[in-house]
């Protein structure tokens, strides 16, 4: 098949695909409107999040049989309606939910212990002890929305640390030997951590709000290694005055472009509240990615192309 790259991966995605013997483009800088202008020549398409398949852009792609995301969302394509034209879209969830799993474990137990404040208060000469007492994560309940490959990677992480570890996800089907399955009102009740993982869609845009804020029972740390759109920036820096929210550890924000390579700068007053305070650590969208991930994740992509196309 021919295949067009259109973002960069990791340099043995295409010698992987090129000894199944597929042909193979690369096109990072071209516009959208340019690429879709030669997108009718291939077969198939690679990217990560540079710009939106949209249905104008698939009905550009007459011969595309596959459109495939080094990545775990998909909400940058318009999945239901290249189903409608008979391409397969391809997601590679499983490569990166061990890195997801340990970044959001790391950012919890910074968060519980001080340690990103207390560092950068050593470095600066100040040798504060009381102040930077720290809490166990032992006994605590630590609630997952979403117990898809990244929650269940997190949970088995975390179930070493001796904590009750609950769960609720929207697919009833989902079980687990690890964690709780729980209602939405058991997690209100008993949350002391909140991990979100969830995909971006119209059920989960905005749903960390003042609203499901409010709903909580004790005050209680937040994690969100997931997509940006889910947590209300502007709330969450209210529930953060007021202590509701006694910390939080994230690596997306709803101030991210959609290619999540930048902030948005209309967006920047936000942005510098929140980096204002010392019981929020934030990095920028690295969790799932990590030297083993972007392997695993192109191995993975390169095995559904040649599973689906065989």
């Amino acid at each position: 098949m021919r295949i067009l790259h259109i973002d960069s991966n990791h340099p043995s995605l295409i010698p992987m695909l090129i000894k199944n013997g597929h042909v193979n483009h690369s096109d990072f800088i071209s516009s959208k409107h340019d690429i879709g202008l030669v997108i009718k020549n291939y077969d198939g398409l690679i990217l990560r999040s540079r710009f939106k398949i949209d249905k104008e852009f698939i009905d550009k792609a007459i011969n595309l049989k596959f459109i495939a995301r080094v990545g775990s969302g998909i909400e940058n394509i318009d999945s239901k309606y290249a189903k409608t034209k008979n391409i397969e879209v391809i997601s590679s969830p499983e490569g990166n939910s061990n890195a997801v799993g340990e970044h959001a474990m790391g950012l919890l137990l910074s968060l519980l212990n001080n340690i990103n404040t207390s560092s950068v208060q050593v470095k600066k000469g100040v040798w504060v002890r009381e102040q930077n007492r720290g809490h166990e994560l032992e006994g605590k309940t630590v609630a997952i929305l979403g117990l898809g490959n990244t929650g269940k990677s997190f949970a088995k992480k975390i179930a070493a640390f001796n904590c009750n570890i609950i769960f609720h996800d929207i697919n009833d089907d989902i079980k687990s030997d690890i964690a709780k399955k729980s209602s939405l009102d058991d997690i209100y009740e008993n949350a002391d951590v909140l991990s979100l993982h969830l995909p971006h869609t119209n059920l989960t845009f905005n749903l960390f709000n003042k609203t499901f804020i409010e709903k909580f029972n004790k005050p209680f740390w937040l994690l969100n290694t997931s997509r940006g759109s889910i947590v209300n920036t502007a709330d969450l820096i209210e529930a953060l005055k007021t202590n509701k929210v006694l910390g939080a550890g994230l690596d997306v924000l709803d101030i991210e472009s959609s290619s999540f390579t930048e902030i948005i700068n209309d967006k920047n007053e936000d942005f510098h509240k929140l980096s204002s305070f010392k019981n929020v650590i934030i990095t920028p969208h690295i969790a799932g990615s990590t030297f083993e991930s972007n392997i695993k994740l192109s191995k993975i992509v390169v095995n559904k192309i040649n599973n689906y196309f065989k």
